[in-house]
């Protein structure tokens, strides 16, 4: 398990390596097509300001190499806002005074035929708070079963599951899985999550071999920007990519960078990343790994997104809502976090057109399940 691995590295020690890296580090690892977790230090430090267009060049031609000219798009369904942790920076902390929302499965297929009225999507994220006593593993396996005849590929955000249990998600049409990290830093994680499953940090940590190990088909990775030094957090991040690739090398991956944003409890973000540093991170990412799918949500503003489509970003959302049933059946409800990018999809895909991409609604098909 990475818990056993992660053991080895300092939070202080890496947050010291990253400081120390000077603009010889950063020109070392522009030369290389190959880059080390030095590298990656290098390219994410303060001294790889002055190089970002170039960072930029070469996020460029490594993306268009490996994904040619695309930007895949998905979009996100929220079916529930029940939710047993207390996330002191969640809109759907246990604690939050607000209508408590599952959504059932004649719901749920309301909603997948709204979104089908939005624009040709098939790639379907579906999200939920954690509560396995309300909302558990054969809530999300019927759900799963109700929308599959409406989308090729299903996603999940969801609590962190057992190996076997994700396995017979996969057996009801699941196809990836998506789950956020937060933090890497073991002695702050529990400040941000006091309460719920989500406060034991090796399952929440772990729960990427249990992925692994059931055979999920691609796996999504993020940190929340803004809840410790970023850098540092990235940088650990990068580390648990290394070890997944080298485990679990059928699967593939996926990483997101979501900025918080507002939400109801007025928690305030500890760390600001700046639209450049944003820039930087995703350049450097796609540096270190050619491969990986970056993904970039409605967080981001129309301005950074639109920018972002050709410089190293591959999946993007588009007209998401935030809160359960929010494309039907709720429309009016509290959503988790707020949106910047409030075009329609339809929108987007003109404005991806517009940068010479083309825009990928399929990119998965349920015989290959």
């Amino acid at each position: 398990m990475f818990s056993d691995e992660i053991v080895q590295y300092s939070w202080d020690d890496i947050s010291k390596r990253i400081s120390s890296k000077n603009s010889s580090d950063v020109e070392v690892a522009l030369s290389k097509r190959v880059c080390n977790i030095d590298d990656f230090m290098a390219l994410i430090s303060p001294a790889a300001t002055p190089y970002i267009e170039d960072m930029a060049r070469l996020s460029r031609q490594y993306t268009q190499e490996r994904f040619g000219k695309v930007i895949s798009m998905y979009i996100p369904m929220y079916i529930t806002n029940s939710c047993s942790n207390h996330c002191v920076y969640c809109g759907f902390n246990h604690n939050n005074p607000m209508p408590r929302t599952i959504l059932s499965q004649e719901e749920i297929e309301q909603e997948c035929k709204a979104i089908r009225q939005l624009a040709p999507f098939e790639n379907l994220l579906i999200v939920t708070g954690e509560n396995p006593r309300d909302a558990g593993v054969e809530y999300l396996e019927k759900s799963l079963q109700t929308v599959r005849p409406y989308f090729n590929n299903l996603s999940i955000e969801v609590m962190p599951l057992k190996s076997e249990e994700y396995y017979r998600l996969t057996q009801a049409g699941l196809n990836g899985v998506v789950c956020f990290q937060e933090t890497y830093h073991r002695e702050h994680y529990k400040i941000y999550h006091p309460k719920g499953m989500k406060s034991n940090y090796e399952w929440r940590l772990n729960g990427y071999d249990r992925m692994g190990q059931a055979g999920v088909h691609k796996i999504g990775m993020g940190v929340l920007i803004g809840l410790e030094e970023w850098r540092t957090d990235v940088t650990f991040m990068a580390l648990h990519l290394l070890y997944l690739r080298k485990h679990y090398w059928r699967t593939r991956y996926s990483v997101n960078f979501p900025r918080l944003r507002p939400s109801a409890g007025g928690f305030q973000p500890n760390t600001i990343m700046s639209d450049k540093e944003l820039a930087q991170l995703i350049f450097a990412y796609r540096i270190f790994d050619h491969d990986v799918d970056i993904s970039v949500s409605t967080r981001e503003t129309p301005h950074f997104r639109n920018h972002i489509t050709t410089l190293g970003a591959t999946s993007m959302s588009a007209g998401s809502k935030t809160e359960p049933g929010g494309y039907y059946t709720h429309p009016q409800a509290l959503e988790q976090f707020s949106v910047s990018d409030e075009r329609s999809p339809l929108e987007v895909e003109a404005a991806i057109k517009a940068a010479g991409y083309e825009v990928v609604w399929k990119d998965w098909d349920k015989i290959f399940d």
